[in-house]
């Protein structure tokens, strides 16, 4: 964040009061007789009249000047202040979501939703979507949720549209409300959704987890059963579509790019290499998506579905 440079108005109006004050005074003491002459102390009695009353005025005026000086240094150091609580709120969502503490996360965050700051609003949708997959949130909540984090993800790239991270969590949450609208608008939405995590992936290539999502998205197709590509058929005229052995492409390249980094391309590595096929390495990385550390319920989940494919191999 550039440095604020603090700058008050320039000096102009005490010194042109008090070059009045002078002119003023001469002219009272300056009449067709010049000085001492007969209306002189008539005069000068008018002219300390005047003298302390543009004295008054000069002192009112740079009073009313320090003020303003005053005001705009406090407004000065309260962005300072506002900018470094934007920091400190982030460091400690941070803290809060790497300790997988899901509700105090939102909570904190919440509160910041009518931010301007992208980082705070992509994290308050991130916080949103991961509290509506607590098993304990309620389905209504769950479908509220979803929205809200959707609006997030959309208010943080309106602020931001270079913020990679605005894009994933907006690509991932039109992909969540997908899930309520029907299997036209979920397909429809696919090619926006793989516009912005592709956009995603161009702000931060070495991102895995983008990487990881446009793998999810190939799976997602590959996957797709044959009624919905029917309808996929009939609604577009070039309906999406991928390929198992693309899937295994980036699930791969997201491990490469940082490995171990997420239970869910654990997991999906090995439920693409069954659908491969390939028992070998699909025990391989289903074994490990097991054994990952359950930090979110997320990870949970992941264990739970390891377990149960590795049961039936």
């Amino acid at each position: 964040m550039a440095a604020l440079v603090l700058t008050g108005p320039r000096r102009k109006g005490p010194a042109c009061l008090r070059r009045l004050l002078r002119r003023e005074a001469g002219g009272a003491t300056c009449g067709p007789w010049g000085r001492g002459g007969p209306g002189a102390r008539r005069a000068a009695g008018g002219s300390q009249v005047l003298r302390k009353s543009l004295q008054r005025g000069v002192a009112l005026s740079t009073g009313s000047f320090l003020i303003y000086e005053a005001q705009k240094l406090i407004s000065g150091f309260a962005e300072v202040h506002a900018s470094f609580k934007v920091e400190e709120v982030i460091e400690q969502a941070d803290y809060l979501y790497g300790s997988g503490e899901t509700e105090k996360l939102y909570r904190l965050l919440v509160q910041h939703k009518n931010s301007d700051d992208a980082e705070l609003l992509w994290r308050l949708a991130r916080a949103s979507r991961d509290l509506a997959q607590l098993s304990s949130t309620s389905a209504e909540e769950k479908r509220k949720l979803a929205y809200e984090a959707l609006e997030y993800a959309k208010k943080a790239l309106e602020k931001n549209e270079s913020n990679f991270a605005a894009h994933k969590w907006y690509g991932i949450c039109l992909s969540d409300v997908g899930d309520f609208e029907g299997i036209k608008t979920k397909i429809g939405n696919a090619f926006v959704i793989k516009e912005h995590f592709q956009r995603a992936v161009e702000l931060n290539p070495k991102d895995a987890t983008t990487i990881h999502l446009i793998g999810i998205w190939c799976y997602s197709f590959a996957e797709m059963p044959w009624y919905q590509r029917k309808i996929a058929a009939t609604l577009f005229a070039t309906p999406p579509t991928s390929t198992f052995q693309e899937a295994l492409h980036y699930f791969h390249m997201a491990e490469e790019a940082d490995p171990n980094f997420y239970s869910k391309n654990l997991l999906f590595l090995g439920k693409t290499y069954l659908k491969l096929n390939n028992k070998k390495m699909a025990l391989l990385w289903l074994s490990k998506a097991k054994e990952y550390p359950a930090h979110t319920e997320e990870d949970k989940q992941v264990q739970k579905e390891a377990l149960e494919l590795l049961n039936s191999i």
